[in-house]
């Protein structure tokens, strides 16, 4: 007589009748769960919510008529016109605001990750008194707008305008000079954060090699947190060069105007319906240097924004 002890758990065939009976319940009549159909109609809405401006937008810059009026959807005929008209208006320097906002945007960004990464290292490798002090000022500066700052900075430049006239208003020099001084903000905290997931190991190797902390900074930690350095440069490209409202303070003459102001003044006026296929036309392009950076870069982007947000 058999003395094997009997076998507790259920036959294969019963656990698969009953998933079977649970993916049952879970399905609507049509065979697609009945508690997901709606997660996909809502995403299709959002999705067509969101192209709208877009393809309204390029439809409009190949409409040949070019007025606000006779905007459609889908046009019925397309043509470049617009895009010709657009670069031939020698009132309105199109090509020259578009290299003044990527001469800014550039200039201003680089600017703006060389001081943050340098104040960073500085508050994430060395401890000095007013370490903990200085960190909760830049996060309390950042609560006071910008705004607030407008009116001095107006002032300032103005006098140094008389003095060093390149650095002065109506300048693209004076402009970014600008832009670097919002250089100590959010994203110390963000480089920060990043520089503290790299080991101090590394930087007491290097030190017992006779290596500075310049020789550290330059050849080893840059190189090792390229991933933040790229994202925090993306997020200070995007918003100097859509930035409009000191750009519109500080820049008056047409030739030194950002493609920001200017495509704004092609939309104010009696021509304001008139120029509307151009205006079209240069915000379309002006998609195409940020599009195409963050396609270059969006690996480096997701890396840097987890990991130093994480940490």
């Amino acid at each position: 007589m058999s003395t094997e002890p009997m076998s507790l758990q259920a036959p294969a065939s019963v656990v698969v009748t009953e998933q079977s009976s649970r993916v049952a319940r879970r399905r609507g009549p049509s065979g697609v769960q009945g508690r997901v159909w709606w997660k996909h109609v809502l995403g299709v809405v959002a999705l067509m919510w969101a192209l709208f401006p877009i393809v309204f937008l390029i439809s409009a810059a190949l409409n040949p008529a070019g007025t606000l009026s006779s905007a459609e959807l889908l046009p019925k005929s397309a043509s470049l016109n617009n895009f010709q008209t657009l670069f031939n208006d020698e009132s309105r320097p199109f090509a020259t605001w578009f290299r003044n906002s990527l001469v800014i945007a550039f200039v201003g960004a680089s600017g703006q990750i060389f001081i943050g990464a340098c104040a960073a290292y500085a508050f994430s490798r060395m401890r000095f008194r007013g370490r903990r002090g200085g960190l909760l000022s830049l996060l309390l500066l950042q609560m006071f707008p910008a705004l607030l700052t407008f009116v001095a900075l107006y002032l300032m430049f103005a006098r140094i305008g008389d003095i060093v006239p390149a650095f002065g208003l109506d300048t693209v020099l004076g402009l970014s000079l600008v832009y670097l001084g919002g250089a100590m903000g959010a994203n110390v905290w963000l480089l920060k954060g990043y520089f503290d997931t790299v080991p101090r190991e590394l930087d007491e190797a290097a030190k017992v090699d006779g290596a500075s902390h310049a020789r550290i900074f330059f050849t080893m930690i840059l190189r090792l947190t390229m991933p933040i350095l790229v994202t925090t440069f993306m997020i200070s490209f995007i918003g100097l060069f859509s930035e409009f409202l000191l750009a519109s303070i500080f820049l008056r003459d047409v030739n030194s105007q950002t493609v920001g102001v200017g495509l704004w003044s092609m939309s104010k006026g009696n021509e304001a319906n008139r120029l509307f296929g151009q205006f079209a036309a240069g915000a379309l392009l002006c998609s195409i240097p940020v599009v195409a950076l963050y396609l270059a870069v969006q690996k480096q982007i997701v890396g840097g924004l987890t990991t130093g947000s994480v940490k």
